[in-house]
């Protein structure tokens, strides 16, 4: 009994060490304060970020959990609860009712385009594009990518822009670019 004891916590502590090691092992990136693992999906990370809580409330309220934990791959353009919350007041608050899930499910599907594009492949098709990039996102629209310096901007339909303020954020599924304006269809 003694020896099946040693062996069970021997056996466990080799697993707490071997999960401890592919965590370190990882290169992360922070997002609200919270590491980003790329052998995560992007909801998995999204939820652990401070700074994602209404974009993750909004996806789940659109029922877009169990699509964003598929295998994609996809590129989301995240935006901040500081973009979320320069919307007009009781836009938000509007989008999360129940009746108006399919409107939520556009505004939250215009800031994914499919396939997992880093901000390499983005630069480099707006070079292509002769300083502006345009990709279809899995809502059907259009945005726009350009530089501004160094910055990277992503433009919507009503020429609304946005900045990336932490791009290549890898996960499993796809990778997300954090943005600080919530992007709008037509």
């Amino acid at each position: 009994m003694k020896n099946l004891i040693s062996r069970t916590l021997l056996f466990a502590c080799c697993m707490v060490a071997a999960v401890n090691a592919m965590s370190q092992s990882e290169k992360t990136v922070e997002v609200g304060g919270a590491p980003m693992y790329p052998s995560k999906d992007i909801v998995d990370n999204a939820m652990n970020s401070k700074d994602h809580t209404t974009l993750v409330a909004a996806v789940k309220a659109a029922g877009l959990v169990p699509t964003l934990k598929g295998k994609g791959p996809f590129t989301v353009f995240a935006p901040t609860n500081e973009a979320f919350s320069a919307l007009p007041a009781g836009t938000v608050e509007n989008l999360l009712k129940p009746e108006n899930k399919s409107m939520l499910t556009g505004v939250l599907t215009y800031h994914v385009v499919p396939g997992k594009i880093d901000s390499k492949e983005i630069a480099k098709r707006i070079k292509a594009g002769g300083g502006k990039a345009e990709f279809t996102t899995v809502a059907g629209g259009k945005i726009w990518a350009s530089m501004e310096g160094n910055a990277l901007k992503i433009w919507d339909e009503k020429g609304g822009a946005a900045m990336v303020t932490t791009k290549d954020v890898y996960q499993s599924n796809g990778v997300i670019h954090v943005i600080d304006y919530v992007l709008m269809p037509k």
